[in-house]
Formats: structure tokens, sequence, C-alpha cells
């Protein structure tokens, strides 16, 4: 077999590798997360229906039937943001301002789940709607993610050309932009989240990354406490965070998948020579003349001064 045909053979088990390790990857972070939420879940679950029982004693009057009709207003309730804390009621989710946080949250697919359109019209004017905002939203962010590159770029090409040296300036200018990024669209917004909201820093920062992601679990969700009055500028500054970010991190994404695809080249490259110099090898081994030689070389006789 010639070396190109096993150059050529080896690119198949190279994508079966990929393959392999992509679900072992996710496998693993199923059994990760099994043990780690599973007991806890099972934990939760026991404490509510302890709670659900020990609220079934206290008010007698209060039945299965009823306890589900009032867990059907608590959620209810819950869905278009009004408080059934005291006597107060808020505009709900649907102000302006929140709208506008929920339409970006539909161009950039993170979607929370924390509020819906319920009408007709709204749910026909979701699909449309997401269906051009969302190629328009990668377009803008992919152009904005570029300028940033540019930027970046421009600022490499000057430092090299006051020091000289190529490598040493482009790590130092990636390196003070994953820095800054982090700090300002995590470490800053995590800050803010934590005095606006309420929660831990382990909360927000776990917000930050789970909506610049686009993952968008919903379990925590800036702007959307019932309890809460916010100033108009959070949902602005909201918006512009997650817009900016999320060029940012496409622009991380796309740094890091540059770094993978050079690390598999290498790879590939270091595999090539390994076959290169076996086949090789033993082509040279197996040569009959060159075994001839060796024979003849061991049948002389030494030479006498």
């Amino acid at each position: 077999m010639e070396i190109k045909e096993m150059l050529n053979l080896a690119r198949v088990p190279s994508i079966l590798m990929l393959g392999v390790v992509y679900v072992a990857y996710v496998l693993i972070g199923g059994v990760v997360f099994w043990k780690l939420e599973g007991d806890l879940g099972q934990k939760d679950i026991s404490l509510l229906l302890l709670n659900k029982k020990k609220l079934l004693t206290a008010y007698t009057c209060l039945n299965q039937e009823g306890l589900e009709a009032v867990a059907q207003v608590v959620q209810d309730a819950s869905k278009v943001g009004l408080s059934l804390k005291g006597n107060y009621t808020t505009d709900g989710f649907w102000k302006f301002t929140s709208s506008a946080v929920f339409a970006a949250t539909v161009v950039t697919t993170i979607g929370y789940g924390n509020m819906s359109p319920s009408s007709t019209a709204g749910q026909i004017f979701c699909v449309f709607f997401a269906l051009f905002g969302i190629p328009l939203n990668m377009m803008v962010l992919n152009r904005v993610g570029k300028y940033m590159l540019v930027i970046e770029r421009n600022i490499s090409d000057f430092l090299e050309g006051k020091t000289g040296r190529r490598r040493c300036t482009r790590f130092f200018v990636h390196l003070v932009s994953y820095l800054s990024g982090a700090a300002l669209f995590f470490v800053v917004p995590m800050i803010v989240f934590q005095q606006h909201e309420g929660w831990t820093y382990s909360q927000a920062i776990y917000y930050c990354f789970i909506t610049l992601s686009t993952i968008g679990f919903g379990d925590f969700v800036a702007d959307s406490n019932p309890d809460k009055e916010y100033p108009e500028w959070y949902s602005v500054l909201m918006a512009s965070w997650i817009f900016f970010g999320l060029a940012w991190l496409a622009l991380l994404i796309n740094h890091s998948i540059d770094i993978l695809e050079r690390l598999n080249t290498h790879l590939k490259q270091w595999w090539g020579r390994r076959l290169q110099e076996k086949m090789s090898g033993s082509a040279e081994g197996d040569n009959p003349d060159t075994q001839v030689e060796e024979e003849d070389e061991i049948k002389k006789p030494p030479m006498t001064q």
C-alpha cells in the first residue's frame, strides 16, 4: 500500500474519533449532571410533598382541588409577571421596555421561556418576526465581530511595528482582548445583577454565561421579578449588553475554533510524518538489494595489514 493511500485512510479514523469524542463528552456530561443534581432533585421533591402535606393540614378547608386551583392562579400570575405579594399590582411583563428585551431574546435565540405570546396574533407575528430577525441578527453580529477582529489586528500590527516581535505581540493583544471582554461582559454585569436582582455572585456569573451563549434556561432572568421596580435604563442596558456580548462571545468562539483547527492540522501532519517514516523504514528493511549487501558484508573476511 502506498503512502498516499495510507494518509487517505488515516482521515476516516480521525472523523470517527471526533464523533466518538463528541458522544463521550455528551454522555460524561449527562453522568456528571445526573450525579450532581439527581440527589438534590429527589430531596426537593420530598420537601415539596412534605410542604404540601403541611399546607393541607394547616388549612383544613383546602382540599386537593382547591390546592390545584391556587397553584394554577400562581402559575398564571408568574407567567404574565404579576406579583401576589400584597394588594398592589404591576404592569406585568408586556411593558414597552420588557417587550423590547423579549424581541431581542427572540432574534438572538436565547428564549428564556419566562414570557411568551399567548394571543394567536402574537404567536403568528413571533413566527415571522423570528424567521426574518434571526438571519438579520446573525449577519449583524458577524459584521460587528469582524469589526472587533479588525480593531484587534490593527492594534497588533501597530505594536508589531514598534516592537518587531510578531508572535509575542499577537499573543499579548489577544490576551488583553479576552481579559477586557471578560471584565466588560461578565464581571461588570455580574456586579450589576447582584445589586439589582439580589443574586449571589455565582448565580450572576452563571446567568451571564447562559445568556451570552444563547442557552437561555430561564431559571434566572434579569428584569423579570414582579416584586421589584427596575429603573427605565435597566432594560436598555440589558439589551445593549446582550447584543455586544453576543458579538464578543462569537468572536471568542471563532478564535477557539481556529485554535482547535490548527491543533488538528498539526496532529495530522505529525501522524503523516510518522506514517511516512514507518513506511520508508519498512521499505528499506524489505529491499532485497539491501539484504544482499548486508549478507556480503557479513561474509567478507576482516582485512588484515
